[in-house]
């Protein structure tokens, strides 16, 4: 059949903005305990809730009834939500922060009683103690900051009793099988967990109280990554001393690598409770490794230290575990949105448990992820992943090329493959293409590359999603005079910067994203509050720097329209950012949008908000670069441009 020739943009898609916001959940924090299954499901159409969901003898089942909300606030971006035993499920609940118990025949159950300025988070269960052991962030103290610590929970009193604390941060504390040793990592500020960690370990008497404490490894230069206890109580950890992550484990007489390869086994510790191995007994290990951006999930012999890959239709990996021969994950690809999957490994026939979309989607409308790299303009390599538009019933003009959204992530120490992502997919199936880059500064590939953003950043990161668009427009694949930039949070930085201080984009969209790096220190929260040290420069000695590489101080640069989108609680980029940009962008006369959202944090979760955004962004889109889109999505108040006027006819470029 043939197609129709329609302008780049114009095109019909049947993956609307309804169907994302009221069909997509997301997936996170698999489980398992006996023969059942457990994992995370965020909800937009339930505003955001995150739910825990069980899988048992084939029947699905919600654990938490609203409105409790699973989801811990420590560090912020929080993770390590709930843990399970033969007592029950225990989870943080969002609105108090405690921690609350369930079972079979009871409803959630609360076990600590706090107040809002006490939160939790990573929690692991002490079988011989009946006790849970957690990171506790402490809001209430007379401290200029929270103050982290470990803890343990008595599950039938609610005790708190203090494991560990003098640290600016601790994570994954983990007691061994036998109850009589317990792990966790440590540090402190400038660091971050992905630039230096400290992996201890100690003895724990009959009282809980940990006696011999020992230092294993990690310092301020080498990140330690996900510790855990073997069946025979091995502390096994990743560590990134070689300069990518690998699996190492501690022995009699030391630390020894138990894989020695040119490919991440960790991931940047954004959140607690990740996991890219999982035992399936005492020399048999499931692991997850990334090499030049692309997952392979694989079994080691941990005596003979034999690596084999496992076949399957699958090329990205999250959230592993184990119980003996049976295995589950968070899987996706190409071609297969994120999903809960289990397999035996002596058989591997994936059984898919959970989707993060679930509605049908005819191929001829999926855009797959090409991996590319490409010249930067200091003679090295970045990286990133190309969509180019797809829909079955549409082809462009043969004299046009189509508009470019490039994508910035977040972190800035973050990464992206080429999971289908519904998303995504609402760009492409309307005729644009994406480029989803991997700048200097992602993990995936490496410290050194990792390490290329140290001091860098707001030059390199800008300069890497600029040469990767000029590389595609270079090559008459896209056109150069409409080139997009879009990202959230630190990718938002980057979508100011480039567009502020350089001149390669048409227009912008930045999604809470940083303008002022001098007042995000004074605004932001803890775990991010000296991140900059690493990134920029020491303030105040470096303060210029931070002037100097601060969109809000030189808007006079800014040409080209963008808009905003921001959550109006977001305690890790605050709304004046945006707001201050926006105001110098009226003030000036160009073309700006500022769409606010209440009840909405760092990161958008609920239904009408994620609606709102997809079709406002194509809505700015079609007025600034002239096409007229199938949908007619509603109009978004756009300053400087009197959009009552505006009838879909193509516009002159700004």
């Amino acid at each position: 059949m043939s197609k129709n020739t329609s302008p780049y943009g114009s095109w019909k898609s049947p993956i609307s903005s309804d169907l994302i916001s009221s069909e997509s959940v997301t997936l996170d924090a698999v489980r398992m305990h006996d023969d059942t299954i457990y994992w995370l499901e965020r909800r937009p159409a339930e505003s955001g809730r995150s739910v825990i969901v069980s899988l048992e003898n084939n029947l699905k089942k919600d654990l938490i009834p609203p409105p409790f909300n699973a989801r811990s606030r420590v560090h912020e971006y929080g993770g390590g939500v709930y843990c399970v035993c033969e007592h029950g499920l225990f989870f943080v609940n969002d609105a108090d922060q405690d921690i609350y118990r369930v079972t079979i025949s009871t409803d959630p159950q609360r076990i600590t009683d706090n107040g809002k300025s006490v939160r939790f988070a990573d929690l692991d269960f002490d079988r011989r103690r009946k006790c849970i052991v957690c990171v506790r962030e402490d809001h209430g103290t007379d401290s200029p900051e929270p103050q982290n610590s470990l803890v343990s929970i008595d599950i039938t009193t609610g005790a708190i009793n203090t494991l560990h604390r003098g640290y600016d941060f601790y994570s994954n504390p983990r007691m061994s099988h036998d109850g009589r040793k317990f792990t966790w990592l440590c540090w402190n500020h400038p660091n971050m967990p992905w630039d230096g960690t400290e992996l201890w370990q100690a003895d724990v008497d009959q009282q809980g109280r940990l006696n011999n404490l020992v230092h294993v490894c990690g310092d301020g230069t080498t990140s330690i990554f996900q510790p855990e206890w073997s069946p025979d109580d091995i502390l096994y950890f990743v560590s990134d001393e070689s300069g990518w992550w690998n699996l190492a484990r501690l022995g009699a007489t030391g630390v020894t690598f138990v894989t020695q390869m040119n490919s991440e086994f960790g991931l940047p510790q954004w959140v607690f409770g990740q996991t890219t191995y999982a035992f399936c007994d005492r020399n048999t290990v499931l692991c997850t490794h990334i090499t030049d951006g692309i997952g392979q999930l694989s079994m080691l012999d941990t005596d003979t230290f034999k690596l084999t890959d496992i076949s399957i239709q699958y090329n990205a990996f999250t959230s592993l575990c184990a119980h003996g021969r049976t295995v589950c994950c968070i899987a996706s690809s190409e071609t297969r949105f994120p999903q809960v999957i289990k397999f035996d490994t002596e058989k591997v026939e994936p059984r898919i448990i959970a989707s993060s979309y679930s509605t049908g989607i005819d191929d001829g409308y999926i855009s797959k992820g090409q991996h590319i790299s490409f010249d930067t303009r200091h003679g090295d390599k970045a990286h990133a992943i190309y969509y180019p538009p797809v829909n079955t019933n549409y082809e462009g003009p043969q004299d046009e090329r189509p508009p470019l959204i490039v994508l910035s992530h977040g972190g800035p120490t973050g990464s992206v493959d080429a999971s289908l992502d519904i998303r995504k997919q609402f760009w492409t199936s309307r005729g644009f293409a994406i480029l989803d880059v991997n700048y200097s500064g992602s993990t995936g590939y490496g410290r050194d590359y990792r390490d290329r953003l140290r001091l860098n950043w707001g030059i390199r990161d800008v300069e890497d999603v600029c040469d990767a668009a000029h590389y595609l427009a270079n090559k008459d694949i896209v056109d150069k005079n409409r080139l997009i930039i879009k990202g959230s949070s630190a990718g938002g930085y980057t979508v100011l910067a480039a567009l502020t201080f350089h001149d390669m984009f048409a227009c912008g969209a930045s999604y809470y994203g940083i303008s002022d790096l001098e007042s995000l220190l004074a605004e932001t929260h803890k775990f991010e509050s000296h991140y900059t040290d690493r990134l920029v420069g020491r303030y105040p000695e470096q303060r210029q720097i931070y002037f100097d590489r601060s969109p809000i101080n030189f808007v006079d640069r800014l040409s080209c329209p963008v808009i905003f989108f921001q959550g109006v609680e977001d305690r890790v980029v605050p709304p004046s950012q945006a707001e201050a940009m926006v105001a110098a962008l009226k003030r000036k006369g160009i073309a700006v949008s500022y769409v606010p959202f209440d009840k909405e944090q760092h990161g958008f979760r609920q239904a009408t908000t994620i609606k709102t955004a997809l079709d406002s962004e194509l809505y700015f889109h079609s007025v600034i670069l002239g096409f007229t889109p199938a949908d007619k999505p509603a109009r978004v108040h756009i300053y400087n441009i009197d959009t009552q006027s505006v009838s879909y006819t193509h516009l002159t470029l700004p």
